[in-house]
């Protein structure tokens, strides 16, 4: 496993629709959190990797131009991209870097402006016209078809309900009008869901994730180093998994959930040397509804088939059995791709140090779990911290 690693800082921009900024400047705005929060400078870091999907050409090479503005020429070697799950794979990247001693302290920054591309060519698969997945050439498929085709055969086998996936999205909702940073303020109620604009049923727009422009860094340092920095509340990665599956989802089997997570999971929850009766406080990837009430299934939180009763019972809530998404989740805070699985960290790392605000979920083991998937369960990562 390498060298012990924590986080020693975090940032993340407001999400939305941000004209007002270019890609380097987005970045930038988590950037200076980051140091701000950690207390170093540029000339401490030692490796930085950009999460970025490069979002339909909109900025093809943005490592190096971030790298340039935010004084870091010549610590940016490479963009990693990994879809939905972007941000998480830049985090193993730089968590990598400082575990096997390449690097003392590594920088991951997440990023992507989404909303300089119209609605219909974003929604298709990887927003390249769905060249990435075969079955886009067979049925005309987008991201919303897929959990269709999840949500229904859910559904079908374990009598899941379009109210309990509405619930999904007034909890996000909820939570997000409480945080400032979040694309969406304004509460919602299961009978605007229901009654919103059908996208591929039963995923309605309102079980949806909006198209979001945003940033999120996170800095990653060696035990060694947080004792010499004299970090008082470093929180540690406790445990790290990742899994892919097929491309062609028709070779998968039962679509009742991700067998990605599921494997993801399984290899995080050993190294942490935890299980998931252990987690007090998540985010699970909620790009839409059907996805959350099946990571609560496949992430261990609750039995299969059990998803629906576990969001209808308040279980998910903040104070519930494990708080889930209580920032807004990818369905209200945002879902800027690059950006996403860093602002999951973000999330957990503030929850962990008790720095929520009104959206802290009381803690007694100081355990969070932070679950990031690319596609539809193409790719999936699943990161453990502990305080």
């Amino acid at each position: 496993m390498g060298r012990k690693v924590g986080i020693i800082g975090v940032g993340n921009s407001r999400f939305g629709k941000r004209d007002d900024v270019s890609v380097q400047e987005l970045a930038w705005e988590s950037i200076k959190e980051a140091f701000e929060d950690s207390g170093i400078t540029q000339k401490d870091i030692d490796f930085v990797v950009v999460g970025s999907t490069a979002y339909r050409g909109v900025e093809l090479y943005p490592a190096p131009i971030v790298a340039e503005y935010s004084g870091l020429t010549g610590k940016v070697p490479m963009r990693v991209e990994a879809m939905c799950a972007t941000g998480l794979a830049a985090a193993l990247t730089a968590y990598t870097a400082v575990a096997s001693g390449l690097a003392d302290i590594a920088m991951a920054v997440g990023v992507d402006k989404m909303t300089e591309v119209d609605t219909a060519t974003s929604l298709a698969i990887g927003g390249r016209g769905g060249n990435y997945q075969w079955e886009y050439h067979f049925y005309g498929t987008t991201f919303p078809t897929y959990y269709a085709f999840y949500a229904t055969r859910h559904m079908a086998v374990y009598g899941t309900t379009e109210e309990q996936m509405a619930l999904v999205a007034v909890k996000a909702h909820k939570y997000a009008s409480q945080n400032p940073k979040a694309h969406f303020q304004k509460p919602i109620t299961v009978e605007d869901v229901l009654k919103s604009r059908v996208i591929s049923w039963p995923i309605k727009l309102l079980d949806s994730c909006p198209i979001s422009d945003g940033s999120a860094t996170v800095i990653f340092a060696s035990e060694e180093k947080i004792k010499e920095l004299k970090i008082d509340t470093p929180v540690w990665i406790s445990g790290i998994g990742y899994a892919n599956d097929y491309a062609y989802i028709a070779k998968r089997g039962e679509w009742t959930g991700f067998r990605a997570t599921q494997l993801a999971a399984r290899q995080a929850y050993e190294m942490a040397k935890v299980g998931p009766n252990d987690i007090e406080v998540a985010t699970v990837h909620d790009a839409f509804t059907i996805a959350e009430i099946m990571g609560y299934e496949d992430l261990g939180f609750v039995e299969k088939g059990k998803g629906g009763k576990f969001i209808e019972e308040g279980q998910s809530e903040k104070g519930g059995k494990v708080g889930v998404n209580l920032f807004g989740g990818l369905k209200a805070k945002g879902h800027p791709l690059g950006a996403t699985g860093l602002s999951m960290i973000y999330e957990i790392t503030k929850q962990l140090r008790e720095e929520a605000g009104n959206l802290q979920q009381p803690l007694k083991n100081y355990i969070g779990l932070v679950h990031n998937v690319g596609g539809t369960g193409h790719f999936a990562y699943v990161m453990i911290l502990r305080r």
